[in-house]
């Protein structure tokens, strides 16, 4: 049971930033992950009054406040138009549209979930992290730090002319995914690059960059060698979901078929 002394609705970021500093806090998303735990929490701390709740769209990013709900990042148009549906195939499976329309964004990539699609979907694209302390960071860089007392207060993808493609194996329907994997491929200072991010490994999702020269008719062979060396790249685990045999299999799996969505798209 969660257990809490305080519920604070902060009026600032600086007064949000100052109590989450105490050891006993915490910041409240959608409460969805945080209500489950066995827990007691001395302050809680809502940010739901810093218009942290909006998709801003330029002609460079998509800026993303922390208090917007997964659903909204779902059914955003201009997020869906960039990345032709990729997103809100990532988010869809996500339970079911009640839990989607109270998770926020900040909650999951602030909490580097190892099960989260939104984690793995971001971490392919061009995406980075404004922290109330610790400035604007590459997600992949965010990622593999240690957890901290910061902010996260928006997450921002950048625009770019990439092809972006997302795959994830369920079980059944809206249970925790068994494996994701997200794969982008664009030019970057003249030279053609791949990401490739695979999650629910069953640990969060890794990320791999590779200066791929993969040609658009690129035989079935050579394809299933690329998605075979992606794959061998990652390290997998076992759980109750699957071995980390499995998940090497379906890893590869799931990088061929992104692979050949992708060139099939350029044709």
């Amino acid at each position: 049971m969660l257990t809490i002394q305080n519920y604070v609705k902060a009026k600032t970021l600086d007064e949000a930033y100052e109590l989450n500093q105490a050891r006993n806090s915490r910041v409240m998303g959608g409460m969805m992950w945080m209500r489950l735990g066995n827990a007691r929490v001395k302050t809680v701390i809502d940010l739901s009054e810093l218009e942290l709740n909006k998709i801003e769209e330029t002609d460079h990013v998509f800026k993303i406040g922390a208090m917007c709900t997964l659903r909204q990042l779902e059914t955003h148009q201009g997020l869906n138009e960039y990345s032709k549906g990729n997103i809100a195939k990532a988010l869809s499976p996500i339970v079911g549209v009640q839990f989607r329309n109270q998770a926020t964004v900040g909650g999951s990539i602030f909490g580097r979930y190892g099960f989260s699609d939104v984690l793995t979907v971001l971490l392919a694209m061009d995406t980075f992290v404004e922290l109330y302390n610790g400035g604007t960071v590459r997600l992949s860089e965010f990622v593999n730090r240690k957890m901290d007392k910061d902010l996260l207060i928006s997450v921002i993808v950048r625009k770019s002319k990439r092809k972006i493609h997302y795959e994830s194996i369920r079980q059944t329907k809206t249970d925790f995914p068994v494996l994701t994997c997200g794969i982008v491929t664009g030019v970057f200072k003249g030279e053609k690059l791949w990401w490739i991010s695979v999650g629910a490994r069953p640990g969060k999702a890794a990320l791999l960059e590779l200066d791929w020269d993969i040609r658009d008719d690129a035989t079935e062979e050579e394809i299933d060698a690329y998605a075979k060396k992606a794959a061998d790249m990652f390290t997998y685990g076992s759980n109750m979901r699957g071995s980390a045999e499995y998940r090497r299999h379906l890893a590869e799996v799931l990088i061929r078929r992104s692979i050949r969505a992708i060139l099939a798209e350029e044709q």
